[in-house]
């Protein structure tokens, strides 16, 4: 197992939000005796109550940043700032650019259709072989899916536990610009989603990842 699985949620508690929307999140997590009141409104741990002062306009840009990141696995710097350059490169608004990238991801997808419980999951799904994308095995997380592609999961590995406990999970639904059969466990990769498609636990702000970026 990575180190970057097994600090996912090192992730959440460092950014002060609940960045996949689970109940097992420390942002959520309720104290030993008490039922949980719902998401804090303030950072876990001992200090998470200290009055914080106003972020600077670079503080801002970065929280951004690191949340898109970490939201998407905790993509390296050197990979996510390449999602950034061909975004720029690209004809169009360059936010709504760098999110039809991250969502195009093969790992990303494999997520949106819960073939993964989480995103971290997911890479490792893909990684170990278990994806085929028009019949052929892809191994490449961050590969990048086209328009009308067939995703499905091999078929040796359809009855594993952990496919079938994130069929199963309640806690999110498949997107509109994704179907997907889940007693096949294949579906099919429809459109590029725009920002307002995606459906986010929490506010994701690219705008601001891409002023950090050029700045």
């Amino acid at each position: 197992m990575t180190k970057r699985i097994t600090a996912k949620y090192k992730i959440n508690r460092r950014l002060g939000v609940n960045l996949w929307g689970r109940d097992k999140s420390p942002v959520v997590k309720p104290r030993k005796g008490k039922e949980s009141s719902g998401p804090r409104n303030y950072a876990p741990g001992q200090h998470g109550q200290r009055r914080k002062n106003k972020p600077t306009d670079f503080g801002v840009q970065l929280m951004a940043k690191q949340k898109l990141k970490g939201y998407y696995g905790n993509i390296g710097e050197k990979q996510f700032r390449r999602y950034y350059q061909e975004a720029v490169r690209r004809r169009g608004d360059a936010s709504e650019n760098l999110i039809e990238l991250l969502e195009r991801r093969l790992d990303t997808v494999v997520y949106r259709m819960k073939f993964a419980v989480t995103p971290f999951a997911a890479r490792q799904f893909v990684n170990h072989g278990h994806v085929l994308v028009n019949g052929r095995r892809v191994n490449i997380p961050s590969y990048l899916v086209k328009d009308g592609d067939l995703i499905e999961v091999k078929e040796k590995s359809k009855q594993l536990a952990v496919v079938l406990d994130a069929v199963q999970s309640k806690e999110r639904e498949v997107p509109e610009y994704i179907e997907v059969d889940h007693r096949a466990m294949r579906g099919r990769f429809l459109r590029a989603p725009k920002l307002s498609d995606v459906p986010y636990p929490v506010q994701m702000e690219p705008s601001l990842v891409v002023e950090f970026y050029s700045r």
